[in-house]
């Protein structure tokens, strides 16, 4: 079952505000300046692409993962047992180990599997997997613009797709992390690790899980600068670079130390690499 119309939110498109310049913003993201941007129409996917969708375009064309190439994905250690194997962390961000065998099919490494798991974001993909999945579909990526203007949901200069407010009337919209991070994880969301695709509530457009869950590829290179300078209707990204940007935030942000699960945050990963916390959603022209 791949992606298809029936799966897709018609969106009009329009001028919106684009960027943040906040004092919880991070300069060296390029979130700001706040600008007027307009993107024509296009349709986007409701929700991530799953498990159960990826598990179709793999059975229908064989494709094999950059992580299953690889051999190896990075994987939070909070989501391994305690008696699992040392392996190499993340110097900067020792939560991260590179585990072999990690890929979409085993999210944690041999021994994991995705029961109960079909209709949870598909994670441990690369933004060439992404495209080859999109290309399969006959859809393709967002750019970041596009993305931006879908988790708004129409709304102007707000944090969240639903206002400004983390928890309005103390309900939560989204999955990230609940405590103490990276030591206590309260659950208080309902997740430890990914949620459903169609988990909480959708925005005003019926877009599910526009920011936490996971990270999500976008189809433009990522800049810090490039959009000081760039065209405002449809822009896209720089035309070449070394990393790809992501969108979203995912089940590991914290404002402790990644407040990036806000509509206009950003984040970048060069393109053969992959996680247990960054999957995609599909796009397409009008």
């Amino acid at each position: 079952m791949r992606v298809g119309a029936a799966d897709l939110v018609a969106l009009e498109g329009e001028w919106f505000r684009m960027g943040n310049e906040d004092a919880y913003a991070y300069p060296d993201d390029g979130e700001g300046p706040v600008r007027s941007v307009r993107v024509d129409p296009f349709r986007v996917a409701a929700g991530a692409v799953s498990n159960r969708q990826f598990t179709d375009f793999v059975d229908a064309t064989g494709h094999v993962t950059a992580a299953e190439h690889h051999g190896t994905s990075f994987v939070f250690a909070g989501l391994l047992p305690d008696d699992f194997p040392p392996t190499h962390g993340v110097a900067a961000a020792p939560w991260w180990r590179r585990v072999p065998g990690a890929s979409w099919r085993r999210p944690e490494g041999e021994g994991s599997t995705l029961d109960g798991r079909a209709d949870h974001p598909v994670v441990h993909v690369s933004w060439n997997d992404a495209v080859a999945y999109c290309r399969w579909a006959g859809l393709r990526l967002a750019t970041e613009a596009e993305w931006e203007y879908a988790a708004r949901g129409g709304l102007q200069d707000m944090r969240f797709p639903w206002g400004n407010t983390l928890r309005p009337g103390g309900e939560h919209r989204m999955n990230v992390w609940q405590g103490v991070f990276p030591s206590r994880n309260t659950l208080a969301d309902g997740y430890l690790g990914t949620a459903p695709v169609n988990a909480f509530p959708p925005n005003a457009f019926g877009l599910y899980n526009m920011t936490g869950n996971v990270w999500e590829w976008t189809a433009d290179w990522f800049s810090a600068t490039w959009h000081l300078n760039g065209p405002r209707e449809n822009p896209a990204g720089p035309p070449v670079g070394e990393r790809r940007a992501l969108r979203g935030g995912s089940y590991l942000c914290h404002s402790s130390y990644c407040y990036r699960y806000r509509v206009s945050a950003r984040m970048a990963n060069t393109p053969d690499s992959s996680a247990g916390n960054i999957g995609f959603r599909c796009a397409q022209d009008a």
